[in-house]
């Protein structure tokens, strides 16, 4: 058969799986899976620390250490995974990891029941939640690369990203009245099934998986652990966008404890209050998300990326300036309003900058070791602000950490390789 029939075959074959979906059916179920396991996340949103207070009688040491070690312990065991991942095919590593996710998740439910729940088994099933995310992320990364054309990424980046923000408006709050009625164990029930339905997502997908080009028969080497960190350090895009990324995030989570501490202490805010500033300014990365494609359209990626990742530097220390009452919570919801939405345009864009800029043979390595670096970080540097916040004061410590961030810009790339310089090209339709 000619190469010519198989182009013509292939042709009409992704016409007709882009009718009605504008990226295509198999897009269509993979943004329908990461819509409901985002939205379980998000329901489940400090579902862990507060089962470790109000069930376990947890300290405050024991509850920062679940956020931060869990965190930390599943970053580490995620290292290996990433050329495990680069060598298989894509979805059912998508699927693997979501089971995993619903069994580890559906395990606290169980032992609460049976009155059996302790403090070691949260944060072991943190850890391989933990794992099983960065894994997840490094695989999804390396199939949508391959599941769609590079003049496709953007727009759908951007939908993913619409519908993080989307599920961080509702999850909280509905998560909040669940909790209050049927009790504290139930949305991580909520989260585990959303893990299941997201598994039956992607196994909808259907269509072929070729094996990677590159698939190797023996088990990844000691040195293939490194791959992915050398990959990105030796590219002179990549390497400023990583560094840059890993400080911002740590940074930004860094404070985020602090500011509970201030808000909910010392200046008294109530708990709703603090609810609703970090709930209302998502509306912010709705917007972010929807801007991203038209502004890397009109200006070009290189110049969106630098613009927004600068602007969304300069937000974070003004909330050292919170003070009580409805001036401070006017002060934080505003601050967090223009950092998310400079935060929704950088990230599509970022997102789709770093897969452009990634060999497909090299996606779930590099993606993986992103994400374990990003982990890293923002543990060592919540730490190390706990520590600060301690000695200085909560507000003193936001306040350093919001000029460190206005340091940030000079780690984006000055100069851009030729794919990201010009325009975004019109997405594929039909």
């Amino acid at each position: 058969m000619g190469s010519g029939h198989r182009l013509g075959q292939r042709w009409r074959h992704a016409r007709g799986h882009r009718r009605g979906h504008g990226l295509g059916r198999r897009f269509g179920w993979l943004w329908a899976a990461y819509g409901t396991s985002a939205l379980g996340t998000w329901l489940a949103f400090g579902a862990f620390p507060l089962i470790a207070v109000r069930v376990l009688d947890s300290g405050p040491a024991e509850v920062a250490a679940l956020s931060s070690m869990g965190a930390a312990v599943g970053a580490a065991v995620a290292v290996p995974l990433g050329p495990w991942v680069e060598f298989r095919r894509k979805r059912p590593v998508l699927i693997g990891m979501d089971l995993v996710r619903f069994a580890a998740l559906l395990t606290i439910p169980a032992a609460f029941a049976l009155g059996a729940l302790t403090f070691l088994q949260l944060l072991l099933v943190s850890a391989v939640v933990a794992a099983a995310d960065v894994t997840f992320r490094s695989a999804s990364g390396a199939y949508l690369k391959a599941l769609l054309p590079a003049r496709d990424l953007l727009t759908a980046n951007a939908r993913l990203e619409s519908t993080a923000w989307t599920t961080t408006i509702i999850g909280p709050p509905l998560g909040g009245a669940a909790i209050g009625v049927l009790g504290p164990v139930v949305t991580v029930v909520a989260d585990a099934v959303s893990y299941l339905l997201s598994a039956l997502g992607v196994r909808a997908m259907g269509g072929h998986e070729p094996p990677p080009e590159h698939r190797r028969s023996a088990r990844p080497r000691a040195g293939d652990l490194l791959d992915g960190w050398r990959y990105i350090l030796a590219d002179a895009t990549l390497r400023p966008l990583f560094l840059n990324t890993a400080l911002f995030n740590g940074l930004v989570m860094a404070t985020q404890p602090l500011l509970a501490v201030l808000m909910l202490g010392r200046l008294g805010f109530a708990p709703w209050q603090y609810g609703l500033a970090f709930a209302a300014p998502a509306i912010g990365g709705l917007l972010g998300s929807r801007l991203a494609r038209p502004l890397a359209s009109r200006f070009g990626r290189h110049r969106v990326l630098l613009t927004a990742g600068t602007l969304r530097a300069l937000w974070p220390v003004g909330l050292a300036f919170t003070q009580p009452g409805t001036a401070g919570l006017t002060l934080v919801i505003g601050v967090e309003l223009g950092l998310i939405l400079c935060c929704g345009i950088f990230n599509p864009v970022h997102a789709t900058c770093r897969l452009d800029l990634t060999a497909s043979d090299r996606v779930a390595r590099t993606l993986s070791a992103w994400q374990v670096t990003t982990i890293a970080t923002t543990a060592l540097l919540t730490a190390l602000w706990g520590v600060l916040g301690s000695v200085l004061g909560p507000r003193t410590a936001i306040g350093l950490a919001g000029l460190l961030l206005l340091a940030t810009p000079l780690l984006l790339p000055r100069r851009s390789p030729a794919s990201l310089a010009g325009t975004e090209p019109a997405p594929s339709h039909t």
